[in-house]
């Protein structure tokens, strides 16, 4: 018996005749991972990839755990399965899911089995395969009783490429697609909750992150800065590797002070950052611009003043959180570990300079007026030129 995991993915599944691509790319990605968990081998059979130790080594409790934790972030899996992959021999099924799976049998009160037969060289149909297994378990367990609709466990065989696992079913894994297989995007990450989970949610549709954070020093801190480089660390474990541009407004935000209406901070201070994000993109390879506004939630997240945001960016700007409620956002930021960072109480660069009473609805041409009183392009070019650009390795996200 060996102990491996078996791997689903779904959509790929749909991707005709670029799925191969599609399968490699998801393969990569999961062999990179697991390189940091132990010795073991990757591949791929019938949309299913197996996780399984390399020929010769017993992985310890511990690469096993870190092995499944690699695999249920990766997205493109849906689910993950650890089970016993033993011949394909009735006897050596049964006396495996005895074996195996003792501890939940004998805790249950009630069982079933199913059989999935893909390998449909097995002499056995999978209603015979699951009829002699579970008479099998019950005549070690004989405190068990058979319930085909509300079991305790199920038992599940899985028959295929010349091996039968056995296994008590899957977990849910991370979904979406392939990081990378969908582009690159540069994620405004800032220090609240919103902008990881958005950039969370790209990275699930396989788009690669970088991410651009806007500091203020010294009206920000440095704890400020270190709480956005472990957010960006956080998303990693997900994402993979991200590289971090940091870049200050100190400047701009005093200049915008100094010359502009009070109630224009806001709308001007979000224009500068889509322009010098932007720049950013076309340097990296960015197709787009990810934020993490939802609609309404502050002054400058109304349809007016995203509009007219939008309007200096040459490239698309993707809002996935824009419909989503701030208790929604929440529950995605617990789920993917950033919840925790996120209400750290360090100060914002948004918030330095917030208007007592900003303008929701302002328009293009007010906005522009406003923007006469800027050096804008020479602002720009001398931030960009200040930047400085982090690596966020996966590896070293592992160690959080």
């Amino acid at each position: 018996m060996r102990e491996v995991y078996l791997c689903k993915y779904g959509e790929i599944i749909l991707k005709g005749a670029n799925r191969s691509s599609f399968e490699a790319l998801l393969c990569r990605e999961l062999k990179f991972r697991l390189s940091f968990a132990g010795r073991f081998s990757v591949t791929r059979s019938q949309s299913v990839i197996t996780v399984a130790p390399r020929e010769g080594t017993e992985p310890t409790s511990e690469e096993y755990a870190a092995a499944y934790g690699a695999i249920s972030k990766t997205f493109g899996i849906i689910a993950v399965c650890r089970c016993a992959a033993v011949p394909q021999d009735l006897a050596a099924i049964e006396e495996t899911a005895a074996g195996y799976l003792k501890d939940r049998l004998e805790a249950a009160k009630t069982f079933k089995v199913e059989t999935k037969r893909a390998d449909k060289r097995f002499p056995m149909h999978s209603f015979d395969v699951s009829a002699a297994v579970g008479g099998y378990i019950l005549s070690k367990y004989p405190h068990l009783k058979v319930d085909v609709h509300d079991p305790d466990i199920t038992v599940k065989v899985d028959i295929r490429d010349g091996d039968a696992f056995v296994s008590a079913g899957s977990e849910h894994a991370a979904g979406g697609m392939p990081v990378g297989s969908n582009g690159k995007g540069l994620l405004l990450l800032s220090g609240g909750i919103d902008s990881p989970v958005a950039g969370w949610m790209m990275a699930k549709r396989g788009v690669k992150l970088d991410a651009v954070y806007f500091e203020a020093f010294p009206y920000t801190s440095l704890q400020a800065r270190e709480k956005v480089i472990t957010l960006a660390r956080e998303i990693a474990l997900w994402a993979g590797s991200i590289r971090l541009h940091v870049v200050s407004l100190t400047e701009i935000e005093e200049e915008i002070s100094r010359n502009c209406a009070e109630e224009y901070f806001t709308i001007l201070l979000r224009r500068y950052m889509m322009r010098i994000a932007a720049k950013l993109a076309a340097e990296t390879d960015c197709g787009a611009l990810i934020t993490g506004e939802s609609m309404g939630q502050v002054a400058s997240q109304t349809m007016e003043a995203l509009a007219v945001t939008d309007a200096v960016s040459p490239i698309p700007v993707f809002r996935p959180c824009i419909g989503l409620d701030k208790e929604e956002i929440i529950v995605s930021a617990r789920k993917i570990g950033t919840f925790d960072t996120s209400i750290l109480p360090y100060e914002d660069c948004c918030t330095v300079f917030t208007p007592r009473h900003p303008r929701t609805r302002p328009s293009a041409a007010e906005v522009e007026e406003e923007e006469k009183k800027l050096a804008t392009e020479a602002d720009i070019t001398a931030a960009l030129a200040g930047r400085q650009t982090l690596n966020i390795n996966y590896k070293d996200s592992l160690e959080l």
